[in-house]
Order: C-alpha cells, then sequence, then structure tokens
C-alpha cells in the first residue's frame, strides 16, 4: 500500500509538467499556473475552515512568504520553463532541488552532512552538467528550470525554519492561495494574458488544481507522517522519471541519450542526499531561534 500511494503520488508530480505543457497551448504560462493554484488553494482553504489558523499578523507574513517562493516562484519558473524545454527537461532540473538544499542547509541553518551526502551533491550537479549537454551555454529554458529548484530550495528552508508554528494543512492552503493570488497577477500584468476555454483546457486546469496540487499534497504528507521523513523524501527521484515518461508518451519529446546519463546521476546524488539523510541539528531548536 505505502509503495503504490508512493507511485500515485510522484506520477502526479511528475505528469503534472506535461499536462502543463499540453495546457500552455491554451493559456499563457503564469496565468495558467496562477489559476491552477488560487483554485487549488480556494479549495484547500475551505476544507481548513474549522483548523486553528495564525493570530498574529507576522506568521500570515511568513505564510505569504512562503507562497511567495515556494509557489509562485517555483510554479512560475517551471511553466516558463515549459515554453522552451521540454516536460521532461524541465523536471529533472527542478527535482535538483535536494542538492541545493544540502548546500543551503549549511550555509544558512548549520545543518551538518555526511560524506555520503556531499558526494551525492557532487554526484547530482554533475548530472546536472551533464543533463545540460556538457556544455555552460543556457538556454532561458534551462535557467527558469534551474530557478524553479533553487526557489524550491529556499521555500524548503523557510518551511524547516517556521513550519512547526503552523498547522501543516492551514499552512498548505494559503501559501497555495497567496502564491496563487500571485501569480494571477503577475499572468495579467507581466505577460499577454491568453486563456482559450476549451473542454480540454477546463480539463487541464482542474486536474492540475485537484488531483496535481490537493491530491498529490495529502497524499505526500500522509506518507511523510507514516514513514520516515527521510526514506520516504528519497523516492522524489520518481517524479522526474514520470516527467520524461509522460512527455514521451503524449508529448511525442525526444530525450537525448546525454539527459538521461544527466538524469541518471542527478536521480543517483538525490537518493544519496535522502536516504541517508539525517540532520544534527534539531528542528525544534530551529523553530525556536526562528
Amino acid at each position: 500500500m505505502f509503495f503504490a500511494l508512493v507511485i500515485v503520488t510522484t506520477f502526479l508530480m511528475g505528469s503534472s509538467f506535461t499536462v502543463g505543457k499540453i495546457g500552455l497551448s491554451y493559456v499563457s504560462p503564469l496565468l495558467l499556473v496562477g489559476l491552477r493554484f488560487s483554485i487549488a488553494g480556494l479549495l484547500m482553504a475551505v476544507l481548513v475552515r474549522k483548523m486553528v489558523k495564525p493570530n498574529k499578523l507576522a506568521d500570515w507574513g511568513r505564510i505569504f512568504t512562503i507562497g511567495l517562493v515556494q509557489t509562485a516562484g517555483v510554479m512560475g519558473c517551471i511553466f516558463l520553463s515549459l515554453r522552451t524545454i521540454t516536460a521532461g527537461e524541465s523536471s529533472i532540473l527542478t527535482f535538483t532541488n535536494p542538492l541545493m538544499v544540502v548546500i543551503m542547509g549549511t550555509i544558512f541553518l548549520g545543518i551538518r552532512y555526511r560524506l555520503l551526502q556531499w558526494l551525492g551533491a557532487i554526484i547530482g550537479f554533475i548530472g546536472v552538467f551533464n543533463t545540460l549537454g556538457f556544455h555552460l551555454q543556457l538556454t532561458v529554458g534551462t535557467l527558469f528550470g534551474l530557478g524553479a529548484a533553487v526557489f524550491w530550495s529556499i521555500g524548503t528552508i523557510l518551511i524547516k525554519q517556521w513550519g512547526s508554528r503552523f498547522n501543516v494543512w492551514v499552512l498548505t492552503a494559503y501559501q497555495m492561495l497567496f502564491g496563487g493570488i500571485l501569480l494571477l497577477i503577475m499572468g495579467i500584468t507581466l505577460e499577454t494574458p491568453k486563456l482559450t476555454i476549451t473542454p480540454i483546457s477546463i480539463s487541464v486546469i482542474l486536474w492540475l488544481a485537484i488531483m496535481a496540487s490537493i491530491v498529490q499534497f495529502a497524499i505526500w504528507f500522509y506518507l511523510i507522517n507514516q514513514g520516515d521523513p527521510g526514506k520516504t523524501s528519497a523516492f522524489l527521484f520518481l517524479a522526474p522519471f514520470f516527467g520524461v515518461l509522460t512527455g514521451w508518451v503524449l508529448l511525442d519529446e525526444v530525450v537525448e541519450w546525454y539527459v538521461y546519463a544527466g538524469g541518471a546521476l542527478i536521480f543517483t546524488g538525490i537518493f544519496l542526499v535522502n536516504w541517508t539523510f539525517k540532520e544534527r541539528v534539531k528542528l525544534s531548536s530551529l523553530s525556536e531561534n526562528g
């Protein structure tokens, strides 16, 4: 049952890149992701309406900041990247975030990682270089893909610092809602809005909002609570695999051999980073200092 739920949630994570790329034929990038998370955030806000919410303005500010980074930053970069690179490449680059967390966690949180985890980070970054075709001539799409990983890493650090202050479902609902509203504003002001209403575009928006956001989050949080968080997080390497697979099946995307080779190195690196994960700094002390 556990592994079946892992497959479902990572499939939803990875396939959302492909579904999102399909949606770009009907909706402009920032508007599409803004609709996705505004709808998801509103639905979740209704579901958590009876749960305990922050009573301090500063805490609402923290949730807004997490939404700015985790939803607006990450998802905005992902959907912008999909305009010029494949769903598979975007998913591989985005899911390098655990490798970046090692560096940021060391610098900003004073977390001490084991040698094997540092080895995993090095292998993973070699994989990124490999995925980009053995050169440093980055396209706009690859920059946005890497930007998504950077924002995700920052969001992870912020959640480690502030997450214990909030009910996890309340935090999830409102950071998605705040981030979604920001993306809607950006979609109207920073790009030429496009919204073509068809059965396909409506299906894409609802799938991304409900299945790839609410359902995916619910299953993932359940798995994190049921098992060891570090070992469970190691299965995230399946998400870009499903991104590549669904891009190939649904969009006939051709992925070069060096992308597969780089992806294999990235998956290995993420596996080493997460599977042996053990923080020597307790999160409780971090929340007290935060």
